[in-house]
C-alpha cells in the first residue's frame, strides 16, 4: 500500500470512526435535566413539617415540586421557603370543585408562588356517576384554561386508570382530548396509571404531540385488576405493587425517547403510598438521575 492510499484508508476509517462515536453519544445524550417530585408522596411529613420536609426534598436532589395543599401556608410563605431552598413549583394540584367560584384567587395564588401550571388532578367517583361528565368536565376545563391563560398561567388535567376504561363505548381520556381547545388544556399524563389500564402513552404522544408537557413518573412491580367504573380501592396493593422508578415494569427508556414529539418539560416522581417516603424518593431520584436515552 503506498502512502496515498494508506491515507486516503486511514482518514476513510478515522472519520467513520468518529461519526460512529459522534452518532453513539447523541444517542445516549439525552437526559433529564431537572427532577420534581409530587408533594402528595411525601404528604404525612409536609403537615407535620412543612418547611423540613421541602429542605430534605432539595438535599436529594429535586429541583422542582408540584404541590397537593399547602398546610395553611400562605401562597408569600410558599414561595419565600422554596427561594430558600433553591426549588421552584411549576404547579399545584387543585380540586375539580376550585375550577369554580374559587379559580380567581387560585390563579392569583399561583402567579405569587411563581408556578405555570394549575393541575386539575381528579374527578371523584361521585362526579363521574353524573350523566355526560366528561363533556361537561371538558367545558369546565375549557372555561378555566382561558381565564388561566389570560393569567399567563397553563391549565392541565391528571389522569388516573378510569379515563383510560370505556364509558358507553368511549375512553374518557380520549373524549377530553377531542373536547379540550388544546390551547387552553394540557395533559399531565400519568404514565403509571396509563400502564395500568393497559393504555400505551406513546400512543398519545404520536396522536396529540405537544399536549403532555407535565408528566407522573412512579412505577409497579405488576400491575393490578382495575374496574370499569375506577371504584376499586387499590388499598395495600399500592404498597405492594407499586414501587420505586426503576424498579417495576415500565420501560422508562421507550417512553422518554418520545419526550420531544410528546413536549414534556416536567418529569414529576411519584409514589401513592412509599413505606418510607424519603426513601423512596431518593431511591427514583437516583434512578432517573443516571438515565439515558
Amino acid at each position: 500500500m503506498d502512502r496515498r492510499t494508506f491515507l486516503e484508508t486511514a482518514t476513510t476509517v478515522t472519520a467513520a470512526t468518529l461519526l460512529t462515536k459522534q452518532i453513539s453519544w447523541a444517542a445516549a445524550d439525552h437526559k433529564i435535566d431537572k427532577l420534581g417530585v409530587q408533594l402528595y408522596t411525601v404528604r404525612d411529613q409536609m403537615k407535620a413539617d412543612f418547611e423540613g420536609t421541602l429542605a430534605k426534598v432539595a438535599e436529594i436532589g429535586y429541583k422542582e415540586v408540584e404541590f397537593a395543599g399547602y398546610f395553611d401556608h400562605s401562597p408569600k410563605d410558599v414561595r419565600a421557603i422554596l427561594d430558600r431552598h433553591g426549588l421552584v413549583s411549576p404547579a399545584p394540584h387543585v380540586a375539580y370543585d376550585t375550577l369554580g367560584d374559587k379559580w380567581p384567587a387560585q390563579i392569583e395564588s399561583a402567579k405569587v408562588i411563581g408556578q405555570s401550571y394549575i393541575v386539575c388532578p381528579w374527578i371523584s367517583e361521585e362526579d363521574r356517576k353524573q350523566p355526560d361528565i366528561w363533556k361537561r368536565a371538558a367545558d369546565t376545563f375549557n372555561r378555566a384554561g382561558e381565564a388561566s391563560k389570560k393569567a399567563g398561567i397553563q391549565f392541565a388535567y391528571h389522569n388516573h386508570w378510569f379515563e383510560f376504561l370505556p364509558v358507553n363505548g368511549k375512553l374518557p381520556y380520549d373524549l377530553l382530548l377531542e373536547a379540550c381547545d388544546p390551547n387552553l388544556v394540557k395533559m399531565e399524563l400519568d404514565l403509571c396509571w396509563i400502564t395500568v389500564a393497559g393504555g400505551d402513552p406513546i400512543k398519545y404522544f404520536n396522536r396529540y404531540p405537544g399536549r403532555f408537557p407535565l408528566v407522573h413518573v412512579k412505577d409497579m412491580k405488576k400491575l393490578p385488576k382495575v374496574s370499569e367504573a375506577g371504584g376499586q380501592d387499590f388499598g395495600d396493593t399500592l404498597k405492594d405493587d407499586m414501587t420505586e422508578v426503576g424498579s417495576g415494569i415500565i420501560d422508562w427508556k421507550r417512553i422518554f425517547a418520545q419526550s420531544e414529539k410528546a413536549g414534556i418539560k416536567h418529569y414529576i416522581v411519584e409514589h401513592d403510598k412509599p413505606r418510607a417516603p424519603f426513601d423512596s424518593i431518593k431511591a427514583s431520584y437516583e434512578y432517573l438521575r443516571q438515565l439515558r436515552w
